[in-house]
């Protein structure tokens, strides 16, 4: 990995302090993804609601919202819970702990060990935005995580794009912002890039846009 791309890393984590997990859930899931974005957080957590398994990998947690809202199958779930960022893993801990999560601080960018058997779903919400690089590259997200679904199993999640989509002036301007100081890495990142990359690693993909948001389901 390049020193800019550890770099890049290390300012888009630099975000996800304790101040802003605090009001994450309805400034940036509430009012940012429906007025900057142009996709209610609720398109989100329809995808956890249709795909989510009782044996469920969630990469790139956030505040633990949708895990939190969504309608498991089961009511006992096994949950695992990957990022890098641990304030991010603690807050999830705290808020999930009825179910007990299983917490793996890794870099999805490296190859993956958690020596754990495979799962049904893994989500990876609001993500690849965040990442270095371009939506090609990225795709190495879904080879170091498949090795961990199961036969028959699903993986889905949202990122937000710049091309090939509907921005208005307010998400163009927030994206230029927040690429220029490192937050996010996306300025390259389009509609057919997306499902080019998902159909590179996965038999079967499909991706929606509402306003400039991808949301993906692959298996």
């Amino acid at each position: 990995m390049q020193d800019s791309d550890i770099k890049r890393i290390k300012t888009a984590q630099s975000l996800y302090n304790k101040p802003v997990l605090a009001v994450y859930d309805w400034l940036l899931l509430g009012l940012h993804c429906r007025f900057v974005w142009g996709c209610p957080s609720h398109h989100m957590l329809e995808l956890y609601n249709r795909h989510a398994s009782a044996n469920h990998l969630d990469v790139g947690v956030g505040t633990g919202y949708f895990l939190d809202h969504c309608k498991f199958p089961d009511t006992n779930p096994r949950l695992a819970l990957m990022d890098l960022n641990n304030n991010c893993l603690e807050a999830c801990k705290k808020r999930l702990a009825r179910y007990e999560p299983a917490i793996y601080q890794r870099n999805v960018l490296d190859p993956i060990d958690i020596n754990a058997p495979g799962f049904d779903s893994i989500g990876m919400m609001n993500l690849l935005h965040c990442l270095p690089g371009n939506m090609k590259s990225k795709g190495i997200v879904f080879s170091n995580l498949k090795v961990f679904l199961k036969p028959g199993g699903v993986v889905f999640g949202s990122t937000f794009l710049y091309g090939g989509v509907h921005r208005n002036p307010l998400a163009t301007l927030t994206l230029h912002l927040t690429n220029r100081f490192g937050f996010m890495t996306n300025m390259e990142d389009d509609l057919e890039g997306l499902k080019a990359t998902l159909a590179q690693h996965f038999a079967h993909s499909s991706v929606q846009a509402i306003g400039c948001v991808g949301l993906f389901v692959a298996s």
